[in-house]
């Protein structure tokens, strides 16, 4: 089975993640990332190459950060360690100070005892299929072990989130001036910089879930529990709420109301305002085949096309790097505005919606009526094989039920990529047809 998975290496701390695989994953993602034209120039004029380092809270993190560190200074690598701050910070600083790579040690929305380890090219981006494969391969191979002063050294990136905030707030086309906003941090990586952010960006800022101890990432906050947010922004009478998950890379939010606005629908608010203001390139959002169909009726009548990919913001950056496109994302709240960011960045969506709010003057409903969500049902159709997706009874049936949809819905089939299973996607005018098609569909793909 491939050690990488569809957003870097992850499992269970001390379980198939142990400290030993980190450090020689950082050995051979060293041998690997280390080579290239520019490389090759830094090492030709005596220059170490140079890594930006971070993690979320966990308390796992500690030791595999170590690890990490330890594996490329052990390779010749000068390391910089940011500490505790959100992926898409990484991201930016290996940009920022043109390091040669970049390792954040997260597990995103997982629980506490998982963990994950993600790696960065030159420019923050994410690794192509291809060169994941090339440092798993070289796991096994020779690793580099310099001496004397040719070791790498370990440092304390000291300003790391400072530049991460003014990057932020550069970015942003109006200040928040006279919002009241509900964070919730999830216990994780944001639970520093965003309520700082926010509140340097002028808003009011009331935090929940920003108390990480090291085992309570996820733990029933965040972007997949957004239950507690509702009733805190409903309580508070706040105007909105944002709700990042355990490394921030993704943004749902929260109406005055309580009701949830997801990334779809905080896509359809950021394409529609960009396009006004004439920054939205080539009038076109990248979006993923689960995103809803309301998204793709509501961008048509704005003039605005949408560009489907796989599912995984990963290819959602590789189709709007491709085209030059400007902004992309996904349902789940991994939203990428390509001018300032090489990946989901939790904290730039959630300021950039509020940023909307308070230039329009609307409420977050208002803002979120542009588009009109259809009902989708999702069954996840377990133990059966992945081509069973495309056999001709199965097929015979979908081809059944779009007809019986038309236009006001659709019918996606899509096999899991890590286990046998089929996941059957059905949207439709109401909850209780899709739900019914969903079932009988789903029936069919069991056989």
């Amino acid at each position: 089975m491939a050690l990488f998975g569809t957003d870097g290496v992850r499992g269970l701390a001390n379980g198939p993640l142990t400290a030993d695989l980190a450090l020689t994953l950082a050995q051979a993602t060293a041998v690997v990332l280390g080579q290239g034209r520019i490389a090759e120039a830094r090492k030709a004029a005596g220059k170490r190459l140079t890594a930006v380092v971070a993690r979320d809270p966990r308390i796992s993190g500690e030791f595999l950060t170590a690890a990490v560190a330890a594996g490329l200074a052990s390779s010749g690598v000068d390391v910089l360690d940011a500490g505790v701050i959100p992926t898409p910070a990484a991201a930016y600083l290996v940009a920022d100070i043109d390091a040669d790579f970049g390792v954040m040690i997260s597990a995103s929305h997982n629980p506490a005892p998982d963990n994950g380890i993600k790696i960065f090219a030159r420019g923050g981006v994410k690794l192509p299929d291809a060169v994941e494969a090339r440092i798993e391969e070289a796991m096994a191979g020779p690793k580099l072990q310099p001496t004397g002063g040719e070791v790498g050294r370990v440092r304390r990136f000291a300003d790391a989130e400072d530049r991460y905030v003014v990057h932020l707030l550069a970015s942003l086309p109006h200040r928040l001036n006279g919002l009241h906003v509900v964070l919730d941090c999830a216990n994780g990586a944001a639970s520093g910089v965003s309520p700082e952010t926010f509140r340097d960006a002028g808003a009011k800022v009331t935090v929940i879930g920003a108390d990480p101890d090291g085992l309570n990432i996820n733990d029933g906050v965040g972007s997949t529990h957004l239950d507690r947010l509702a009733a805190e922004v409903v309580r508070t009478g706040a105007d909105v709420g944002i709700a990042h998950d355990g490394d921030a890379d993704r943004c749902l939010a929260v109406d005055a109301d309580g009701r949830i606005i997801d990334g779809d629908q905080i896509m359809a608010i950021l394409a529609v305002a960009m396009k006004t203001r004439g920054v939205l390139a080539h009038d076109t959002l990248v979006a993923t085949v689960m995103s809803n169909l309301g998204l793709h009726r509501a961008m048509a009548d704005h003039g605005i096309s949408v560009e489907q990919t796989g599912v995984g913001d990963r290819y959602v950056l590789e189709r709007m790097n491709e085209g030059r496109f400007g902004l992309g994302g996904e349902q789940s709240g991994h939203v990428i505005m390509r001018e300032f960011a090489t990946t989901g960045d939790g904290l730039l969506t959630g300021l950039h919606l509020c940023a909307e709010m308070a230039r329009q003057g609307k409420t977050l409903a208002e803002l979120a009526s542009v588009m009109t969500v259809f009902p989708q049902v999702l069954v996840n159709v377990k133990g059966v094989e992945r081509s069973r997706a495309t056999d001709d009874d199965v097929t015979a049936a979908v081809a059944v039920a779009e007809v019986e949809l038309g236009d006001t819905g659709r019918v996606l089939l899509r096999p899991s990529g890590t286990e046998p299973m089929v996941r059957v996607m059905v949207e439709a005018a109401d909850s209780e047809t899709a739900q019914a098609i969903a079932d009988r569909l789903a029936d069919v793909v069991r056989g």
